[in-house]
């Protein structure tokens, strides 16, 4: 997958994941990042148990990155303490 569609998908997914955490975004740059480590994440924990993880830009993809960003929200507000709004 080119850069390109790496960031698109990424800003998506942040994005998604971003409104269902906090239910609003958090900045185009920041949800390009959580997408993007999202897809890493959710890619990695979609392995662990047996399914196959972001492989290009589709609808599967975009779940699996949006999937890990929410985890990814998820832990760093419990490792912070804060709330969700």
């Amino acid at each position: 997958m080119s850069i390109l569609a790496w960031i698109v998908l990424g800003l998506i997914a942040g994005f998604i994941a971003s409104r269902i955490v906090d239910s609003s975004g958090k900045g185009s740059l920041l949800d390009i990042v959580l997408g993007i480590v999202g897809a890493l994440v959710g890619g990695f924990l979609f392995h662990l148990v047996g399914m196959r993880g972001a492989n290009g830009f589709n609808l599967w993809s975009l779940f699996v990155a949006t999937i890990g960003a929410v985890v990814v929200l998820s832990l760093g507000h419990a490792i912070t303490g804060r709330r969700a709004s």
